[in-house]
């Protein structure tokens, strides 16, 4: 379970040095409106690595099988969800949008599999 520990500190950085880009970068570049879209896509980004970190400790807890695929769904989530916001945010192509709610969905099953799979464990 480690290498889900990782992945979420490793996407938790990836997401403070996006965020800080957004701040600093970006703030004079973007609109408004597209600022707090990145700024969106930032959080989500950040709230799911986490989510995949606490996924790694409760592998040391429950069967990793149990954890397997919630945590690919917030994998799936912060690059399908977060990735088209950025993209959108950042060269205005709003065309992107078509992907963020399968990002969101991905987020949303991976909470509730990880809610009924820990619920059903041993």
């Amino acid at each position: 379970m480690k290498i889900w520990i990782v992945t979420g500190v490793v996407l938790a950085g990836l997401a403070v040095g996006l965020g800080a880009f957004g701040a600093h970068g970006l703030k004079s570049r973007l609109s408004p409106d597209l600022l707090m879209t990145f700024e969106t896509a930032v959080k989500y980004h950040f709230f799911h690595a986490l989510g995949l970190i606490i996924v790694g400790i409760l592998g040391f807890h429950f069967n990793a099988d149990v954890l397997y695929v919630p945590a690919w769904l917030f994998v799936s989530g912060i690059v399908l969800f977060s990735g088209s916001l950025y993209w959108m945010s950042i060269s205005g192509q709003t065309w992107v949008g078509i992907i963020t709610p399968f990002g969101g969905v991905a987020f949303i099953l991976g909470w509730l599999l990880l809610g009924l799979k820990i619920w059903k464990a041993n």
